[in-house]
């Protein structure tokens, strides 16, 4: 099932792509990353091309979403996609909740700042996924500009927003090149981080 909002019997839902319990290519520390279905934006070159159509994904429950972060014993969370502003009243209850918990947020989203505070003046749901946001990786991935040597950048044009005090600019964490974390879990490869691999999960045959 797909699509931007949704309901399931458990209340509000997210059309999710892809979870990783625990990751450190994606945010400083450990992190759960979750990956949601769906962007229109469409970047030439795109990453994660999978995640792109809204038909697709699977539909979770906001509550299991969040009891999933907060059991996996991780310092936040961190949101990618597809396009996480695309299902932003969701994802804001899910922000919401593991802040709640005491984990941080980091979103990233191919909006940039200064688009997502303009929608925010119309849409409550992207303003209150701003609010619950620390860090913000902001910008189009531009193919022919990808950034290997800055730490969880897609590409060059894009831009680190620190949103709170959680994170400031000198955290040790923030520098050195991007890496690749690759799993094998009951038949499947996972990849994660590198920006020219994308998050990809492939069947071993």
């Amino acid at each position: 099932m797909g699509g931007r909002e949704g309901e399931s019997e458990r209340g509000p839902s997210i059309a999710v792509a892809m979870v990783v319990p625990v990751t450190e290519a994606e945010g400083p520390g450990r992190r759960y990353a979750l990956w949601v279905q769906g962007c229109p934006l469409r970047c030439p070159g795109c990453c994660n091309p999978e995640m792109l159509e809204f038909a697709g994904g699977e539909r979770r429950s906001v509550s299991s979403l969040i009891a999933e972060a907060r059991a996996a014993e991780v310092e936040g969370v961190s949101i990618l996609g597809g396009e996480p502003f695309a299902q932003a009243e969701g994802l804001a209850l899910f922000a919401e909740g593991v802040r709640e918990a005491g984990l941080s947020v980091m979103i990233y989203s191919g909006y940039t700042l200064a688009e997502l505070r303009g929608r925010a003046r119309d849409e409550p749901g992207v303003g209150r996924l701003l609010a619950a946001c620390d860090l913000l990786v902001d910008g189009r991935f531009e193919a022919a500009r990808r950034s290997v040597r800055r730490r969880f950048i897609g590409s060059d044009n894009q831009v680190l927003h620190f949103l709170s005090e959680r994170y400031q600019a000198d955290d040790p964490r923030l520098g050195g090149g991007n890496t690749v974390e690759i799993r094998m879990r009951g038949g499947e490869i996972t990849l994660n981080g590198w920006p020219v691999l994308g998050a990809r999960t492939r069947l071993v045959r």
